[in-house]
């Protein structure tokens, strides 16, 4: 949440799912604060009054789908021993993917949002670390069940699926999720030694 807070809890959630809309079809170049409060059909001022400005809206946007793609990732663990594991870890990858690239792109543009985002990270807000973790103890619980080999760098494979992740969202484009998507099953199944 924003230091000023949101008065209205659903209207985070509507001015993100506005600007996500505004990213997917007009690009990155296009989410300015009224194209996010005229598709959130909100009154133009709502966003500047619930947040700093756009580059603070634009922290909280990803700061707000790490968020999302880490509590999947926490799940991880509990998984082991149903499905397969290239689904399972396949489900958190996607989950990180969808991540607009543009909005990535937008972050390392403005240099406040990619402090906040950074310094959100450091104090402990969800993000790659928290992914990387869930995912070592995900495959180290299926090393015990004999679902992976015992041999695996568990820490390793984690390391090389979130870094892959990492820059895929960071040279990515909005019609490159398919092509993403392909590139991560291939690692995994790579990485993961199943027996």
């Amino acid at each position: 949440m924003s230091p000023r807070g949101v008065a209205i809890e659903g209207l985070r959630e509507r001015l993100f799912a506005a600007a996500e809309r505004v990213l997917a079809r007009d690009g990155a170049a296009a989410l300015t604060s009224r194209a996010v409060t005229e598709e959130a059909e909100c009154a133009k001022g709502v966003l500047h009054t619930h947040f700093a400005g756009l580059d603070e809206f634009v922290a909280e946007l990803v700061l707000h789908r790490f968020a999302a793609a880490a509590a999947l990732s926490e799940d991880l663990p509990s998984l082991a021993g149903a499905g397969s594991v290239e689904d399972n870890l396949g489900q958190v990858a996607a989950a990180v993917l969808s991540l607009d690239p543009g909005l990535v792109g937008l972050v390392v543009t403005r240099p406040l949002a990619a402090q906040r985002v950074r310094d959100a990270w450091q104090a402990g807000a969800p993000g790659f670390t928290a992914i990387q973790e869930a995912v070592s103890g995900y495959l180290r619980a299926e090393q015990e069940m004999g679902r992976v080999a015992r041999p695996l760098d568990v820490e390793a494979v984690a390391l090389a699926l979130v870094g892959t992740l990492h820059h895929l969202l960071m040279t990515g484009t909005a019609d490159s999720g398919p092509g993403s998507r392909g590139q991560v099953e291939r690692l995994i199944r790579t990485l993961v030694l199943t027996v």
